[in-house]
């Protein structure tokens, strides 16, 4: 079983870790990147080598601080989030997340050597997706982590084909559809919309959807994009100026809502 350890200096006795598709499986078991935030170095060592070898992109930060240098400057996909660090509060950094437009739907795995029941219970209440108290087993870590990273992709059939409530991207086909009539876009338009799909929850900037795109003459800094996007509402929105699929983060880019619909935005 995996522990922190005492140093002299550390003022952590009781301490544990955040972190930011294709198929549900394939995305839940290999290249999903981690933010495993704990000030315990050993312990993220260990962990980090786990969870490498088991087939994910770890990335490690001692403090609050360098979490958010991480994340302000790469996508994860999912948090394991410590609940006392050196500069700050797991609780009150997990409630900064979920205030944040851009982190609102991260999953969230909490850890701590402070197992007191109403922990966990803040924890989760704060929006924590899980919580594993130390010592803990690797292999529980791991599975827990499938476990969060599954639950968050979208339902996929045959691996081709994206369903978020009434809408349904068929990627085979490069075909969107709603309420299973066929979406007038264009080819560069379904690749914009795929692009976005397949990140739900997640804002991508302009750069990192051209990045995406590679090779389409879609010019970040002429607003084409921009202008794509309103197309794509116009299409798959039941009110293009008050959008819930394709939204639009102020000085940031756009996220494509994880729940629809009835069920709510982003």
């Amino acid at each position: 079983m995996l522990s922190h350890t005492h140093s002299p200096s550390s003022q952590q006795a009781d301490r544990a870790a955040p972190a930011g598709g294709m198929a549900a499986t394939a995305r839940a078991t290999m290249n999903a990147r981690l933010l495993l935030i704990d000030d315990d170095a050993r312990l993220t060592g260990m962990v980090g080598d786990y969870l490498t070898h088991a087939g994910f992109e770890v990335e490690s930060a001692g403090t609050l601080a360098q979490a958010r240098k991480s994340m302000d400057s790469a996508l994860f996909d999912l948090v394991v989030l410590d609940l006392m660090l050196p500069d700050g509060d797991g609780l009150d950094f997990c409630r900064e997340l979920r205030r944040d437009t851009r982190f609102k739907r991260l999953p969230v795995l909490m850890l701590s050597a402070r197992g007191e029941p109403m922990d966990r219970i803040l924890g989760l209440e704060l929006g924590a997706d899980d919580y594993l108290p130390k010592p803990f087993e690797p292999r529980e870590l791991q599975a827990r982590v499938k476990a969060l990273l599954r639950r968050t992709e979208p339902e996929l059939q045959g691996d081709e084909v994206l369903r978020f409530g009434r809408l349904e991207i068929d990627r085979a086909a490069r075909m969107a559809r709603l309420d299973g009539k066929p979406c007038d876009l264009t080819s560069h338009q379904f690749d914009l919309l795929s692009v976005l799909a397949q990140s739900p929850g997640r804002v991508l900037s302009r750069d990192q959807i051209m990045d995406s795109l590679k090779g389409h003459p879609l010019e970040a800094f002429d607003r084409s994009i921009d202008v794509h996007i309103s197309r794509i509402r116009a299409v798959i929105e039941d009110d293009p100026k008050a959008p819930r699929r394709v939204l639009t983060v102020r000085g940031a880019g756009y996220v494509f809502a994880r729940k629809q619909d009835a069920e709510g935005s982003a």
